[in-house]
């Protein structure tokens, strides 16, 4: 059997609709539509929540209580202040997020939640809307300064281009590449899966390996580099298998495969631990607790079960 391995967040069933973002006539008129729905994120004030604070607040929105998970939205007269993106149309509804400055509250049917906790819960429409907002707020909050001249800048282009307000210049949603592979090989007729456990995770959690891309360097030198420094193993044929948006606040994780044949030198101490694992070892070590995966939000769990064939409990 094999395992999904289609992360959970890239789903989008939402056409992005990005040839509106220019178009104010169409936007003022979708926004003016009762029909419209709006995804309030929390916000606030970076100077007084901190980087790490403030991006963590942002990627939450309200989600149901109920049975199903979902997400929650508003109409535009109800929506609260704050930073508007487009984040796309179905043809029956437009999607809007607004960055509030506002937490979020309770109520009996919904509570707030992250990305992170929901992501792999919400059904593809909701975690594509939520993904995408989630990206925007961040990156939006972010580059409030011209890079070049230091200058406030403004949004533009429903939320996807800021303008430095003194020279015009445009800046557009930054992506930071970074390499996610899982590696394997066949030792005395089994295959074999590494997992590593980073020093400053709980000694159970153990996840695959992963690393951002070097300037000037390609996916696959990346995976074959990160795999060396990382734990001393020469790696060949980095196998593409999907990608994912890690919006905390801008990554894109590309998951690959990838067979060790070899030892070399090791050049960092960003593992603590490594380990090998068949499939029955992996199963065994995962049904008793010995060991935690990453949860079901992230593409580490996606690479995991689809070399397994199938799904696996737990995760962190």
């Amino acid at each position: 059997m094999d395992a999904d391995a289609t992360p959970s967040l890239s789903r989008f069933s939402v056409d992005p609709a990005s040839h509106r973002r220019l178009d104010d006539a169409w936007l003022a008129e979708a926004w003016a539509d009762p029909a419209a729905r709006v995804l309030v994120l929390e916000g606030g004030d970076p100077g007084s929540h901190g980087w790490r604070a403030l991006m963590a607040k942002q990627s939450r929105a309200l989600v149901t209580t109920g049975p199903t998970c979902e997400l929650v939205f508003t109409t535009p007269r109800d929506a609260p202040e704050g930073e508007r993106y487009l984040l796309g149309t179905d043809g029956e509804h437009v999607y809007f997020a607004v960055r509030s400055t506002r937490e979020l509250a309770a109520t009996p049917q919904a509570e707030p939640a992250s990305l992170r906790e929901v992501g792999a819960l919400l059904g593809d429409r909701d975690t594509g809307l939520l993904t995408r907002a989630v990206a925007l707020a961040n990156w939006n909050a972010t580059h409030g300064f011209c890079p070049r001249c230091g200058s406030p800048t403004t949004g533009a282009a429903a939320g996807h281009v800021r303008v430095c307000e003194r020279e015009g210049s445009e800046q557009y949603p930054r992506m930071d590449p970074a390499v996610i592979m899982l590696v394997h090989r066949e030792r005395d007729g089994r295959e074999e899966m590494l997992l590593g456990n980073n020093p400053k995770w709980d000694a159970r959690r153990f996840s695959v390996l992963a690393g951002f891309v070097d300037a000037g360097e390609s996916l696959e030198q990346a995976v074959v580099r990160e795999v060396a420094e990382e734990v001393g193993i020469v790696v060949e044929r980095p196998c593409y298998l999907s990608s994912q948006p890690w919006p905390f606040p801008r990554s894109l994780m590309v998951g690959y495969t990838a067979r060790a044949v070899g030892e070399t030198e090791r050049t960092d101490d960003e593992i603590a631990v490594a380990r090998w694992f068949t499939r029955p070892e992996l199963a065994e070590a995962v049904h008793s607790e010995e060991i935690v995966l990453p949860g079901r939000v992230s593409i580490a769990r996606t690479l995991i079960e689809h070399w397994y064939g199938a799904e696996l409990p737990g995760g962190w």
